[in-house]
Order: structure tokens, then sequence, then C-alpha cells
């Protein structure tokens, strides 16, 4: 009798394990570090979430990460190194990540790649352009995002080809904008000796810059040339403008910060954005893979305007992560970056493969494409801007045109 009460016990155990839906596999975690609240750029940290719920989405939808669901760890870091650090330190620590990426701010993020590196966590740099965070050579941190020395010798070519002669760049206080500014003037001495240049550090949580702005008035630059983030950059913007300085017809005003498709760059600054020359990772007129214009569309459609460049820097992040995993089969963090080290990879902008070249170019993508534009009207969406050096094309000047006044 005791035997029958066994077997009964044991058969409706199996029959109720069969009843039950099966355990859900444990997600793979990618952590996040983002500037979400103030003095960080909270803008770009939006764009760049934006595309990796995007991108997380897509993945999940498909299956997941060797059969087991993406999950995305966020942290916001304020746009503050200390509190970078520390969000990293968190995301390793405490939510047990593979990876580390989402990083958009130069300062930020070469603070969190020391945590990255003494923890051995592959790092994947989504937005930093600051050449010393390639130059630390550490092998967990990789770049398939923009770099200094590409935009600066971008805009040095820009500079020679306008035949400008005197040029003033404000930059903002930080590894970013000094770096970029320095760099700018060591191209310009080399490839253009009789352009007169210099650099004037700004304060990136300022409020005021009309006593950095004044002293153009008297003496109007060629071209003044924007190496700062918005607020700032917007600030300035309309200070430039409201004192007549540039965009005006004596001087150009050129972005080198790649601002101008951000979703508030023309609520913040109208007028004072009309003519700018801007240098950009995107624009709608550069080709793209058939990934990358399924995730511009679907941002278009949830958001109801065009993407810019950090939907696709961000969205590229995760792809990456994901697909160095898979070519590693292990979530292991040693496989994974060894598999980004060696991978060719095909995403969200394109193809390439990880330099390993030491200095400004370590575990970078170095040909990573750029056009150049103007904008000629206020409000103008991207798609309508003047495209003035399509990618890998020579510029076309001639294509420019200046203020009335």
């Amino acid at each position: 009798m005791r035997q029958n009460r066994f077997a009964m016990a044991v058969t409706a155990a199996a029959f109720l394990s069969l009843a039950q839906p099966a355990q859900a596999a444990d997600p793979v975690v990618i952590g996040v570090s983002i500037a979400q609240s103030p003095p960080g750029s909270v803008v770009q940290g939006t764009q760049v979430k934006d595309g990796i719920e995007i991108i997380t989405k897509m993945i999940n939808d498909e299956g997941g990460v060797l059969g087991r669901p993406l999950k995305i760890v966020y942290e916001d870091n304020q746009g503050i190194p200390e509190k970078g650090r520390a969000a990293v330190e968190k995301l390793i620590s405490r939510d047990k990540v593979v990876a580390i990426t989402g990083g958009h701010q130069s300062s930020v993020c070469l603070a969190e790649i020391e945590v990255a590196h003494r923890y051995k966590v592959p790092y994947v740099n989504t937005n930093c352009w600051s050449d010393d965070i390639r130059a630390k050579g550490y092998p967990e941190v990789f770049n398939p995002g923009n770099y200094n020395t590409r935009v600066s010798t971008a805009m040095a070519e820009t500079i020679g080809a306008m035949k400008v002669k005197n040029v003033v760049a404000f930059a903002e206080n930080t590894d970013y904008g000094i770096g970029q500014a320095k760099i700018l003037g060591e191209l310009l001495a080399k490839q253009s000796p009789d352009v007169k240049y210099k650099y004037v550090a700004l304060d990136r949580a300022g409020k005021d810059f009309t006593p950095a702005v004044l002293p153009l008035r008297a003496n109007p630059p060629d071209m003044v040339v924007n190496v700062m983030l918005p607020p700032a950059a917007y600030i300035l913007m309309n200070q430039l403008y409201e004192q007549g300085v540039a965009p005006s017809a004596k001087t150009w005003f050129y972005d080198g910060a790649g601002i101008a498709d951000y979703p508030d760059f023309w609520q913040n600054v109208k007028e004072a954005g009309k003519y700018m020359l801007a240098f950009g990772l995107y624009h709608p007129q550069m080709p793209m893979p058939d990934i990358g214009q399924q995730v511009g569309q679907t941002y278009q459609k949830e958001k109801g305007h065009e993407p810019n460049r950090l939907i696709f820097q961000g969205a590229d992040s995760v792809l990456q992560i994901v697909r160095a995993i898979e070519q590693a089969k292990s979530t292991d963090a040693s496989a994974i970056t060894q598999a980004l080290k060696d991978m060719d990879y095909e995403g969200v902008r394109g193809k390439f493969k990880f330099s390993q070249e030491p200095g400004y170019s370590f575990q970078q993508w170095v040909d990573i494409p750029y056009v150049t534009y103007q904008l000629t009207e206020v409000d103008q969406p991207l798609s309508k801007t003047t495209l003035i050096q399509a990618t890998g094309q020579p510029l076309h000047a001639d294509k420019l045109v200046r203020p009335s006044n």
C-alpha cells in the first residue's frame, strides 16, 4: 500500500512537471553607462539609448543570443567621470554584465575604461572621441565610433579647401574638446601653414559666453569652429548669432561636434543654425546596410523624425558585442574580447575590422565614413541639407552659400 502511494506521488509529480512551462534561460546581460541627467549631455544619452532599445528588440525577436534573451541594464553617469567609474563598477560587480557599452563623453569614458581594464571586461566605446582612449592600448577597449584625429583631419582638409586664412575655435574644457582643438591646430600647421588659428577653451557648464564672443565683433575671423556639445554649444551659437559674428557674410560657422542632427537642435538655435557647415557621421544619402536601414526606419516610425548618427552608433555597439558572443560561442569575458579583436564585423553602419596599430588607431574603426553638409533653412531636416562632401569624395566648396549680411 505504501509503495502504491509512492508510485502515485511520483506519477503526479511527473505530470505536474510536464504541465508547467520550462524555466526560461538566464538572460545575457550587457551594461550601458550613459548620461540620463545633467550636467551630462542628456540628448546624447537619450539617442544612444533609443538605438540600443531598437537593436535589442530586433535581436530578441530573432531568438536572442545563443538561445538566451538579451537584457540591457542602464546606469546614469550624469556625464561625470566619478559617476561613470561607479556605474561601471556596479554593472560589473552587482549586475554581472558580460560587457559594457554606451559611453558618449570622453572624460567619462577615460574613467570607465580603467574599471573595465581592471576587471578585464570588454568595453565597446559608443561615442567618446578623445584619442587618449585609444592610446591607452587596453586590450578590453574597442572603438567603433568616431575619434578626434579623424574629425580634425576632415576639418583641416575642409578649411584648406575653403581657403580661409583666420580661424577661431571654441572648445569645451574637456578631454574631447581640448583634444580635438589641439589636433586641429597641429594639422592646420602642417597642411595649411598660412592659416592663422587659435582656440579658446570654454566651460562646458557655462551659461554666458558673451565675454569670449564680443572681441570677435571688432575683428571677425574667416571662420568660427565649434568643438562643444549641447547645451553649451547651443548657447554659444545663439550668442555668436546675436552679436552678428557668425554665420555672417564675413564669417563661416563650422560645427565639428556633430550636433546638427540632434532632435532638439532646431528648437534651441533657430536662425543661429542657418548657413552652418557641419561635419557629419550620418546623412540619408550615405549608403547603409539593410540592418542599418531597418534601424533607421524603426526609429523614424516610433519617434516621428529622422534618425541621427547616435541611433546607429548605439545599435552597432550592442550588435557588435552580440556578434562577438556568437562567434566565441561563449559569454566569457576573455572569449568575447578575443572575438571582438579577431572578427570581421558587418553591422548597422558597414563592414570593418579593428586596427591593431598602436596609438589613436588601436582597436579603432579607422576609416569610419563621414560627410560634410550645410544647413540652408531653419528647421531643415537632415535629408534636405546640401551635401558638400559625400563619403570618400572631394569637397565641393562651390556649393556653399553665405548669409547676405
